[in-house]
């Protein structure tokens, strides 16, 4: 989760002076693994401060940042240092405090030895960086360790822009026109200056039914003849315990760590890159030593996709890099299971691709997504199944060998055919039997009760140029689950930097900028300057497209900035993609402008304290600043709204009057009212409605509240709930159930308020005392709560058919019902669960569910 200003605070200010050095304190250890975290410590005085810095592009803009500083201090200062007189409210000196310049132990970064070199001598950086090179490659033959360690020095500290590698010129961070000129014509012209070389990627996926390791997995790793340059290796369902799922933490990552890195190839010596984990979907990112240096741009991030679109259940992990000059991003993704769910697997596939995106080194550019890189390799349990055939079919097909057959009934391929999803894929072909079910231990179908259907849950899939599959393939002989492992080995072609042609390319652009007239005023023509979004609704995306023409004479760079006294360029419900961006003269751009209201802005919406109206100002370096009028009406929810105000409200939220809707909002949150015309409901209708649905339909449906719905069938609740358009709810148990936990996440005070939460974890382990907490709420807050309760103890009655049990339901409704004014801690989480456990174990004092029921 990203951090926020919230998160932090200040404590020291440490100015870069001459009285300031870095040092690194990283163990050996830490050295050896290629892609780990490092570890400074930044002195100044005889303060100290030691800081771990992650692997990546931040780190390396970080070290940057902190060189183009210690430049600028020479360079002002030359004679005496800087004075700071502003940080004389901030220091905290000692007497006598004295200059450490020593070495501890480590390695010192000298900042004056750190001086950012002269374009002139580029050429040079570039021979020194050819020796360097060639000195690290005979180092591997005496230690590998020290390899590693260098490679891994290389990666984290070589943030100058070096001539001849024109991947990490273009990975810093520009912000002149003139630079970004130079980046656009070097990207165009790309072809005069690489050239394509092939390397090969081993990609493996396995789901390992929450097992640990039992047998090698040389068998499936190290399956090829030789070793391949590359190791992708996914793992899905790598614990299956209530604690991983909840807090995220699970002791078989090493495990399953190490029994990889021992079935490696034993022809090669590998590095760990990186290694990233959402709950039990992992991707582990091992290269050949001699290759590390040429990676760089190393980002990771996850996404959830499973209930309310963020349980990590399900979902995907992402590693996205940069080698030599391509980009590529690896996809470990666990979709919906279940043969009728392809729907819901398809709805998966597209949430990962638009919510995964990756920071870049100028953090003001927007995100990368998944489809913005030059190669994509997708793995994982993808779960879809075969359909239209009985099992007995399905299985003489396979006795048979007769797979095309089979293949013909696959959902995957039936839903690329209909391109519904994995537009610009390529699966190689399928030659090997179905990889899922095998009962755990051995070669047999599943033979249990539900007898499933074998599938081809476990794929491997590509989307780029220069592309060659070797081989896709299943691995019998491993029996740890009750899926078989599957690997292709990929022959790709990657772009490579030839210096002296980057070189001349490179001195032609900029005689060719050198000669161009630079004192025009760039100019632009938009398409549209009104917008109107019409009927907008909760948690419903809209768009709209301004197309920007370059219509003059010179090439322009374009900028959404912040009105006057505003921090943001834009209100938080809307946002323009890309924000920022450069064009050359006569080149057009297509600027998205997306309305999505959520939890956070919804409230304000709903109550009538904010309206869809907006501003953009279009800035253009050097020229003048173009205004887009953003107006939309939003449709008012009982999602966003408060439950005073839900309680208040005798009809369905979009049949009342904005007017009344605003005037009992205010009644609600001054709690003055008229109790002969303002009498309230016990609990808000739509609340019963969700509640009154799951009770007769799903007391014994399955993974409740555990498997997400359909986007599609949400919308029709929530259009349900908001006009009262039907009597029952439409969709399934399992949609009508996340409803039920969005409508309760997108309260603005929770069903416990924000005032009650300190006392909640204060009594957390005294059930007596929770329970007077609870008595003495607002009146429809202890409703809510006392009905929401006694429902979960329904379902729990009903544990031998729907599987749920305490531990399973506190930690969901716990994090909903309260919920913390800040951002809660690991130590915070086990409490409030502790809390609503004491509800759930007994009984509530209340009214039993039957007698809850709206006035």
């Amino acid at each position: 989760m990203a951090i926020t200003g919230d998160d932090v605070r200040l404590d020291e200010i440490i100015p870069i002076s001459y009285d300031f050095s870095v040092v690194e304190v990283s163990s050996p250890d830490e050295l050896a693994v290629v892609g780990a975290d490092t570890r400074v410590r930044v002195t100044f005085f005889e303060e100290e401060l030691e800081l771990k810095l992650p692997f990546g592009s931040h780190t390396r803009l970080f070290l940057s940042e902190v060189n183009r500083a210690w430049s600028d201090v020479c360079e002002q200062y030359p004679k005496e240092e800087p004075k700071f007189d502003w940080l004389t409210k901030y220091r905290k000196m000692t007497k006598g405090a004295r200059s450490l310049r020593k070495s501890i132990g480590a390695t010192t970064v000298k900042m004056s030895q750190m001086k950012k070199s002269e374009r002139g001598d580029a050429a040079n950086n570039s021979g020194q960086k050819k020796e360097d090179e060639r000195t690290r490659g005979d180092g591997v033959h005496e230690s590998q360790e020290r390899v590693k360690s260098e490679v891994r020095d290389d990666l984290i500290r070589n943030s100058q822009p070096i001539l001849a590698n024109k991947s990490q010129m273009l990975g810093m961070p520009q912000f002149g026109l003139r630079d970004n000129l130079i980046k656009c014509e070097l990207l165009k012209n790309e072809d005069a200056y690489t050239y394509i070389k092939n390397y090969s990627f081993f990609l493996g996926t396995y789901n390992v039914n929450g097992q640990n390791p039992k047998e090698s997995l040389s068998p499936w790793l190290a399956s090829t003849a030789t070793p391949p340059d590359f190791y992708l290796v996914g793992f899905q369902e790598l614990d299956l315990s209530k604690e991983a799922f909840l807090f995220n933490d699970t002791p078989k990552e090493p495990e399953w760590m190490l029994a990889v890195y021992k079935g490696l190839h034993p022809d090669a010596k590998y590095a760990l890159v990186k290694l990233v984990r959402l709950v039990g979907i992992m991707l582990l990112f091992y290269v050949k030593a001699e290759h590390a240096a040429h990676i760089s741009e190393v980002e990771a991030e996850t996404v959830g996709t499973g209930v309310m679109g963020r349980m990590g259940n399900k979902g995907a992990v992402a590693i996205r890099f940069q080698f030599h000059n391509s980009d590529i991003c690896v996809v470990n993704s666990h979709l919906a299971a279940h043969t009728e769910e392809f729907e819901r697997r398809n709805q998966d596939f597209k949430d990962i691709c638009r919510r995964m995106q990756f920071s870049q080194d100028d953090l003001t550019l927007p995100p990368l997504t998944i489809m913005k890189h030059n190669v994509v390799l997708w793995l994982g349990d993808l779960n879809y199944r075969i359909s239209d055939l009985e099992v007995d079919h399905v299985k003489d097909l396979i006795a048979k060998k007769d797979f095309e057959s089979l293949y013909n009934h696959d959902q995957l391929k039936r839903q690329m055919d209909e391109e519904v999803v994995f537009g610009g894929f390529t699966e190689g072909e399928i030659d090997f039997q179905p990889t899922y079910k095998y009962d755990t231990g051995s070669d047999q179908w599943d033979t249990s009760e539900k007898c499933r259907v074998p599938a081809w849950c476990d794929r491997i899939l590509w989307r780029g140029k220069n592309i060659k599959q070797l081989h896709y393939q299943s691995h019998m002989t491993l029996k740890t689950s009750d899926h078989k492992p599957v690997s292709s080995l990929l022959d790709i072609g990657i772009k490579v930097v030839n210096e002296e042609s980057y070189k001349r390319m490179f001195e032609e652009i900029v005689r060719h900028i050198d000669r161009m007239e630079n004192d025009c005023i760039p100019s632009v023509s938009l398409s549209q300057r009104e917008f109107l979004f019409q009927d907008v609704k909760f948690m419903q995306h809209q768009a709209k497209t301004v197309t920007v023409y370059n219509d003059g004479q010179v090439p322009c760079q374009f900028e959404f900035i912040p009105k006057l006294d505003e921090p943001t360029y834009c209100k938080p419900w809307l946002t323009a993609n890309p924000a920022k961006g450069f064009m050359a003269q006569g080149a057009s751009v297509d600027i998205d402008l997306e309305l999505f209201v959520n939890r956070s802005t919804a409230p304000e919406l709903n109550s009538g304290q904010q309206q869809l109206e907006d501003i953009l100002v279009l800035h253009l370096e050097r020229g003048k600043d173009y205004f887009i009028s953003i107006t939309g009406n939003y449709l008012p929810s009982c999602f966003g709204s408060s439950l005073s105000t839900l309680c208040l409200l005798r009809e369905p939220i979009q049949d009342m009057p904005l007017d009344t809707i605003r005037e009992l909002s205010m009644k609600s949150n001054s709690q003055v009212s008229n109790p002969e015309t303002d009498k309230p409901q016990d609990i808000p209708k739509e609340i019963w409605m969700m509640v009154d649905h799951l009770f007769r339909y799903a007391k014994k449906q399955e993974e409740l509240f555990q498997q997400p719905g359909l986007r599609s069938e949400f919308e029709e609740i929530r259009d349900c709930l908001d006009t009262g358009s039907l009597d029952t709810l439409p969709g399934s148990n399992h949609s009508v159930a996340e409803a039920l936990l969005l409508f309760l996440d997108a309260l603005p005070e929770p069903v416990i308020p924000f005032s009650f939460y300190p006392q909640c974890l204060d009594s957390c382990s005294d059930s007596s005392q929770c329970r007077q907490i609870i008595s003495v709420l607002p009146q429809c807050h202890k409703n809510v709560f006392n009905y929401l309760t006694a429902f979960l103890q329904e379902l729990l009655k009903h544990s031998a058919h729907n599987r749920l049990d305490v531990n399973i339901l506190a930690p969901i409704f716990a994090g909903l019902l309260f919920r913390s004014p800040t951002k809660q801690d690991l130590t915070e989480k086990r409490k409030v669960k502790e809390f609503f456990q004491h509800f759930l174990v007994q009984m509530p004092s209340d009214r039993d569910i039957h007698d809850k029921l709206p006035e």
